[in-house]
């Protein structure tokens, strides 16, 4: 996948229709917005990217229930979700991209093995949409796999 192709065509239908995203990573670090960022102009449709790494963050900058971290576990579709409706509830942007994972090499277990990531795709006035990869490789693969998928999402959300 030509990941740079990928952005250049959210950013043409973004700028287009004068609309924005906004990121909430964790297990990505910042990359997918480095990404979005390495375009020039991106300021024009790329509204803000929250690195929310730790459990505090994810809870304090996006609303993440404490409750689900209890329950769910960070690395959890009911983590992403939260993820996901916080930042477009407490930012402008039209859509919103979130991703929780582990990217390893520790941190996994039987049930949620290294490489296990949620992305969460929405649109204002839509349902959140999520998934869930399970990708190899090592932490640098991980993460640019999650980016990858992250933005092919979030192509085909705004092409509908």
């Amino acid at each position: 996948m030509d990941i740079a192709a990928t952005v250049q065509q959210i950013a043409s239908q973004l700028i287009s229709r004068r609309e924005r995203i906004a990121f909430a990573e964790s297990c990505t670090g910042g990359l997918m917005s480095k990404l979005a960022t390495d375009l020039a102009g991106s300021s024009v449709w790329f509204d803000r990217g929250l690195v929310t790494y730790s459990n505090d963050a994810k809870h304090d900058l996006l609303g993440v229930p404490k409750a689900v971290f209890e329950t769910d576990g960070a690395v959890s579709e009911a983590c992403v979700r939260a993820m996901a409706r916080g930042l477009l509830h407490r930012t402008p942007a039209t859509y919103g991209v979130a991703v929780t994972g582990i990217a390893g090499p520790g941190g996994g277990n039987p049930g949620r093995p290294v490489g296990t990531v949620w992305i969460a795709w929405v649109a204002r006035g839509k349902e959140v949409r999520s998934e869930c990869q399970v990708f190899k490789g090592d932490r640098d693969a991980i993460r640019q796999q999650t980016a990858e998928v992250a933005f092919a999402g979030l192509l085909a959300l705004i092409s509908e």
